[in-house]
């Protein structure tokens, strides 16, 4: 019997990486999970229709059970069709974990319209989809009465949440992520449904593709240290927030290694106040002392 016996999840962009570490560990945890990948290369090009079955694979030859699924989370549609498909082969839905995504980095200047959409569709959009289609799942559940106790866990970056040059469509996705979790928090807690974001800082794909981070992510050469950067570090973490015991919601952590850290938004701080209305050149004084740039 392990934390999650008797949890059904869905998982998207479990094929690879983070998403495929996750379904391996709620798995050996007793969820059965639903594993949704399409099989695209980073950029989003390409199809690999095995890759989701391949994790469904080494699931089941660890005596977990798991399902291939490789809807497109981007449409609105397809995400009916993923959820149905897990209440409809397990029986019943518990957790979503939004992992899904893409990168196609650039310059601001540089970025062409695709670029910004297709990125934004598959962090924000693909985030929504899943999430919004589980959420009527469990509202007509706690409508007719049932006791329901899901969990929804997102995925952000500290590229949206810290920032990080050639990344405005990838960190403008990632920051809304974050946002949407809060608002989606507040709002789902009357079904019973808890949504929480992680942060990881992992050796995926997308760090082993950034040149800055290429050489700093790699694992160890000694077997017997401990691997800072390996991705299965993370799971435990989305385990915990996909437990039915779990009591979290609205929060986003940060997780790197054996570190587990709380993060928060934005917040008020100091400010200027005065009873009339401002003038610009009392703005460029006061609010210039406020931010430090006095006298430059």
């Amino acid at each position: 019997m392990g934390a999650l016996t008797g949890r059904v999840a869905i998982i998207t962009g479990a094929g690879r990486g983070l998403g495929r570490e996750h379904a391996l560990f709620l798995a050996s945890q007793g969820a059965r999970v639903v594993v949704n990948d399409r099989g695209v290369a980073m950029d989003g090009g390409g199809r690999d229709h095995t890759l989701a079955q391949r994790v469904v694979a080494e699931i089941e030859a660890r005596g977990g059970e798991a399902v291939a699924n490789d809807e497109d989370v981007t449409d609105f549609e397809a995400g009916r069709r993923l959820v149905d498909m897990a209440v409809e082969h397990f029986g019943d839905l518990h957790v979503v974990v939004n992992n899904a995504g893409i990168l196609r980095d650039r310059a601001l200047v540089n970025m062409t319209e695709d670029e910004w959409d297709d990125v934004i569709a598959v962090h924000l959009k693909g985030t929504f989809v899943p999430t919004r289609h589980a959420a009527a799942y469990w509202r007509t559940q706690a409508k007719a009465g049932a006791v329901v106790r899901a969990s929804v866990v997102n995925t952000s970056s500290t590229s949206g949440l810290l920032g990080n040059p050639f990344q405005a469509n990838y960190g403008a996705a990632k920051a809304g992520i974050g946002g949407f979790t809060v608002i989606a928090a507040h709002e789902l807690v009357r079904y019973g449904v808890r949504v929480n974001t992680i942060v990881p800082a992992a050796r995926t794909r997308m760090t082993l593709g950034t040149d800055d981070l290429r050489d700093i992510v790699k694992a160890p050469d000694d077997d017997a240290m401990f691997d800072l950067w390996d991705p299965a570090n993370v799971s435990p973490v989305v385990g915990w927030l996909a437990s039915e015991g779990c009591r979290a919601t609205g929060k986003t952590f940060f997780v790197q290694g054996g570190m587990v850290r709380l993060m928060s938004g934005w917040a008020m701080r100091e400010g200027v106040e005065r009873p009339t209305r401002w003038t610009i050149d009392d703005l460029d004084d006061e609010l210039g002392k406020l931010v430090g740039l006095s006298g430059t």
